[in-house]
């Protein structure tokens, strides 16, 4: 009996015992993680060696240096820097160096040397920016007989009017805020040192009043991307500064949503205080096709009311096997690094097929792609049941597990996968612009010079980005 009652204490020792095990690698995993999150890069690459592992990388997108080439020398690897190359279409300014009078005498004979060519060498130049006034002059004229008749040329519409800022001034503000994230204090600092004196509320109030200008164009977008059969769309939290009715520290949320057809690229932002599923209900009144998403269940409305088809986001999935690779003691491979292989081989595939047409891509996925998910499931089905579920691997089979009736569809279709409110609206011209090979900068020169001369739809649809000529990137 002694004994008997000495095995079960035994046993219920070794069960707290494992218990606990779990527990302190739970927690040493937790805070793995946060210190990366505070400390570590941010970017979602995978380490070196780790993608050699299954003879599969996303080489083309994840290159370190983008000028540098490996040489291979016994017992280690080091990277040589490429030459940087100068583009033969900027225009060139030739400096002559030429021998004195003297010079030019050989003093072997006293015979004149004779030019026989030039060795050239290259340097790229900038000249700093300038700026300089634009002057409307309207003429006046009158009625030299009865002096009663005065008449001055009009004036086309401005995007501030009375305002010293110039179509091309705002576009530069725009671009270098919300492209090139330069910060609105330090266009101030840059201003002053050419001898312009500005001050931060003018510049946010001109992207402010840009913002409503772009409104029209948006809107016809916003139309577009609903008659589109496939989108993306995503959430992303910020804060918003003395915004009415909620404390500073509250989060808002800008909604992003783009397409995938290269007829129609389009990326739209919407800023919205709210996480709320109704706005993607009121982003999406017309739309039809078939959405994808993470697994945030705030996009669930829009999908039954509309009967959508729901895709799930392999980036999301990926991006949290990248958190569990991270958890990875130093040197060592795992469950994290076999699923990452099996999706970089998914992306691989849609990457080598993105420009074939919608039958090639469609056979490619149920040739190619097919087989792989296929293989995936069953590593995911036994890994599931193996792994504990609160660890940040477990947490990554759980997702994919979750999602993979929505991640899958995608096989058997063709189709690729007040200043908050200005921001968005800004920041989507520049990102349409951007996926439709455009120069951002002259695009929306042509916007603010334009729009304010707008009549009707007509004069709208001539702006959007696959009507608009010589502003290509």
């Amino acid at each position: 009996m002694q004994s008997s009652n000495l095995l079960a204490e035994n046993k219920l020792l070794k069960q707290e015992v494992s218990q606990k095990d779990q527990r302190i690698k739970l927690l040493e995993e937790m805070l793995r993680l946060q210190r990366h999150k505070q400390f570590g890069a941010s970017s979602e690459k995978e380490s070196a060696g780790q993608g050699q592992l299954f003879d599969e990388a996303e080489s083309d997108s994840d290159i370190e240096d983008p000028i540098a080439e490996e040489i291979t020398v016994p017992a280690h690897t080091r990277k040589k820097k490429k030459r940087v190359s100068i583009p033969s279409d900027l225009p060139r300014e030739d400096i002559i160096h030429d021998l004195s009078e003297a010079e030019k005498i050989c003093p072997h004979d006293g015979a004149a040397l004779k030019c026989i060519g030039n060795e050239i060498s290259e340097q790229l130049d900038i000249v700093p920016a300038k700026i300089k006034v634009l002057r409307h002059l309207r003429k006046k004229y009158a009625c030299p007989c009865c002096e009663q008749h005065l008449i001055t040329a009009p004036k086309p519409a401005q995007p501030i009017e009375k305002s010293i800022a110039s179509p091309g001034l705002l576009a530069h503000v725009a671009v270098s805020k919300y492209r090139d994230a330069l910060p609105l204090y330090r266009q101030i600092a840059i201003f002053k040192r050419i001898g312009v004196e500005l001050d931060r509320t003018t510049l946010a109030n001109w992207m402010i009043k840009m913002g409503s200008l772009l409104q029209p164009l948006i809107n016809r977008l916003s139309e577009f991307i609903n008659e589109q059969s496939v989108l993306h769309m995503d959430e992303t939290p910020l804060q918003v500064l003395n915004e009415p009715g909620k404390r500073a520290q509250s989060q808002s949320y800008m909604w992003v949503m783009t397409t995938t057809q290269a007829s129609v690229p389009i990326v739209l932002y919407h800023y919205s205080a709210s996480r709320s599923g109704d706005i993607p209900k009121e982003l999406l009144p017309d739309f039809n096709g078939a959405l994808m998403v993470d697994g945030y269940e705030g996009y669930a409305a829009v999908c039954n009311e509309n009967r959508l088809t729901r895709l799930g986001c392999w980036a999301h999935a990926r991006r949290k096997f990248i958190d569990a690779q991270r958890q990875q003691p130093k040197g060592k491979t795992g469950k994290a690094d076999v699923a990452l292989g099996f999706i970089q081989k998914l992306y691989r595939i849609e990457k080598l097929n993105k420009d074939k047409s919608i039958n090639e891509r469609f056979e490619a996925r149920q040739t190619q792609a097919k087989p792989i998910i296929d293989t995936l499931k069953q590593w995911l089905d036994k890994s599931f049941a193996n792994t504990p579920p609160k660890t940040t691997l477990g947490k990554a089979l759980q997702y994919l597990h979750n999602q993979w009736p929505r991640l899958v569809p995608y096989l058997d279709d063709g189709s690729s996968q007040t200043g908050a409110h200005a921001s968005a609206n800004l920041y989507s011209l520049i990102e349409t612009a951007k996926v439709n090979e455009l120069d951002p900068y002259a695009y929306l020169k042509q916007l603010f010079t334009m729009l304010p001369q707008a009549k009707g739809l007509e004069d709208i649809d001539e702006l959007l980005p696959w009507n608009v000529q010589g502003v290509v990137g």
